[in-house]
């Protein structure tokens, strides 16, 4: 547990076999009682820490009175429904990220196999990477996922609003880019420490201090819409940067301050990537799946397991969309799968 001042905490809820570590879960004081922001994974290990945690501060899970999510994704929101069932709290979300979780909990077995498997064919994937997917899908494993049982939140978040937290002022800003309906959450009060800046901003996955955060396709197999997450988190991170608040707490990591310095750091670094990408798609035409495989990452591509890999391609596929929207790439007309070169 990290006490951050003025009514704010921390506390580190782990993420079961992954490289991030764990979930910064926020606890907000309020007249009403404690309002989470996020809630970590669905895993008895990371209840144990939330409810640890909580009670460290003299919060018992009965005691919560709402929970505000930043974004849908399984280590932020899994263990909202716990909560709620354990305390009456409600919870909040953007209205595009909870469409996506009333689809992924209705959709029929097989539906995300088969649209990842038609994705991934069309991105020019080999016969051998689409072989698992075809056989999880006969197999009926897709059960097991996490996010399939996600809870339904009964609260929408409104874009520049202030959400009606007793004794707080706490505004949604709406952030997308990591999922269509990520927010960040702008605690409009003065820093207890006094820091310069205006306010703190609870940042999601939107604004970490030392990585950026994964920027692929929106899924959803019945939108026939080009979208541009990238695009979209670009314009987020400006609009953050105007912002300029005294302190960031994001949802992993550490908190920070220089909100604009990191988004400069991040703007640039999305610059230089299009551009290396321009420079590969100058050499030949490349499908989304051949142009990951040529992409720098954190380690060769042999070594990036296999579902990494899916959302490698997904990134790929999102810089393609900028680019092409740029208007410095194009598909290949009768390319099958779809190539794309430079302009």
């Amino acid at each position: 547990m990290v006490d951050h001042g003025g009514g704010v905490w921390g506390v580190k809820v782990p993420i079961p076999d992954n490289p991030l570590g764990h979930t910064l879960v926020h606890v907000l004081d309020t007249d009403r009682g404690p309002v989470l922001v996020d809630t970590g994974w669905d895993d008895p290990a990371s209840w144990d820490a939330l409810t640890g945690g909580l009670a460290a501060l003299g919060i018992a899970v009965a005691d919560v009175h709402g929970v505000v999510i930043t974004h849908h994704h399984p280590d932020h929101h899994g263990l909202s429904g716990r909560v709620r069932e354990a305390s009456g709290a409600w919870i909040a979300m953007h209205a595009a990220d909870t469409e996506v979780v009333v689809r992924t909990r209705a959709a029929e077995p097989g539906v995300w196999f088969d649209y990842m498997s038609e994705k991934l064919a069309a991105a020019g994937a080999p016969e051998e990477h689409l072989a698992p997917l075809r056989a999880a899908r006969r197999s009926g494993r897709r059960r097991t996922f996490p996010g399939l049982r996600a809870a339904v939140p009964d609260r929408e978040i409104a874009p520049g609003e202030l959400l009606p937290l007793a004794g707080r002022r706490l505004r949604a800003i709406w952030t997308p880019g990591h999922t269509p309906g990520h927010v960040c959450l702008h605690l409009e009060e003065e820093h207890p420490a006094q820091l310069p800046g205006h306010g703190r901003l609870f940042s999601g996955d939107h604004l970490l201090p030392g990585i950026s955060p994964h920027i692929g396709l929106y899924e959803d197999p019945t939108d026939t819409r080009v979208t541009d997450p990238l695009g979209d988190y670009l314009d987020s991170l400006e609009r953050i940067a105007r912002l300029a608040p005294a302190e960031v707490l994001p949802a992993h990591q550490h908190a920070f301050t220089d909100a604009p310095a990191r988004v400069r750091e991040l703007l640039a670094h999305h610059a230089e990537r299009l551009d290396d990408l321009w420079t590969l798609l100058s050499g030949e035409p490349l499908t989304p799946w051949a142009l990951a495989e040529r992409m720098e990452w954190n380690r060769p591509w042999a070594q990036i397991p296999y579902g990494s890999r899916n959302i490698a391609v997904s990134e790929a596929e999102a810089h393609l969309r900028r680019l092409v929207k740029l208007g410095r790439a194009e598909a290949v007309p009768g390319s099958d799968p779809v190539a794309y070169r430079a302009l």
